[in-house]
């Protein structure tokens, strides 16, 4: 890749991340996913899984060791917390607030993908690319980076509750609310049997209080009682 070509990461390392890359190429790899590879075998030899694995790695020491320092609350607790702040929502929700998806090279099958599938590309380049601050500036910058971009989320997450499990806690809201508990139902099937997508609808009493789309029942079950929650959040505000 050319210094003209190489220029719009550069650009987004010192605007997002705040400093230069010595070695811009980790950044490029960062951004490069699996599928883009192998459209350009001649060119392009190396894709961002490996920085992915590293970045995954640094990513829950930091967010543990936050948590570890500021809450005494106990062990299971601490596990829901990171396990909300690292899901694939949240770092994917990361990754639009950097805004780094028209950098990221995919083929082109990639990039007329499913919401979610592009969701799940834009997370695993968000761990990429701390495995590749990891690299270039060390574990000090890339916990930085971590806590601007993650850890930030805690205070939002801990106020509306969605650390914890959405189908139980929605069912405990309901039944406080309403004096009902939530009844799910399929509104949607859509898709050849080994990659269908189900839309499901949550219902309180007759009302629907949210929908939900997933690659399986369970999935689109917990995106509906995400949704329902929310709109019992509105209601309340």
């Amino acid at each position: 890749m050319t210094g003209m070509l190489k220029q719009p990461y550069q650009d987004f390392a010192v605007e997002k991340i705040g400093y230069e890359f010595e070695n811009i190429d980790l950044l490029i790899t960062a951004l490069t996913h699996r599928s883009y590879v192998n459209e350009h075998k001649k060119s392009v030899t190396e894709h961002n899984e490996r920085l992915e694995f590293l970045g995954d790695a640094v990513l829950e020491l930091s967010v543990t060791d936050y948590l570890f320092n500021n809450y005494s609350d106990p062990e299971g607790i601490l596990t829901s917390w990171r396990a909300a702040l690292v899901r694939t929502e949240s770092i994917g929700a990361a990754g639009d607030a950097l805004g780094y998806e028209p950098l990221v090279r995919m083929s082109r099958g990639e990039k007329q993908g499913s919401t979610r599938a592009r969701q799940q590309i834009l997370a695993n380049a968000f761990e990429a690319v701390i495995g590749a601050i990891y690299l270039e500036r060390g574990y000090a910058d890339a916990d930085t980076f971590i806590k601007r971009y993650i850890i930030s989320k805690i205070d939002a997450i801990l106020e509306s509750g969605s650390w914890r499990d959405p189908k139980s806690h929605l069912q405990e809201v309901s039944q406080r609310i309403d004096g009902h508990t939530p009844v799910y139902r399929v509104l949607e099937e859509v898709g050849p049997d080994h990659d269908k997508i189900f839309t499901l609808g949550v219902f309180v009493g007759d009302k629907l209080m949210g929908k939900g789309t997933g690659p399986s029942k369970q999935n689109a079950q917990q995106v509906a009682a995400r949704a329902a929650l929310k709109e019992y959040q509105a209601q309340k505000n």
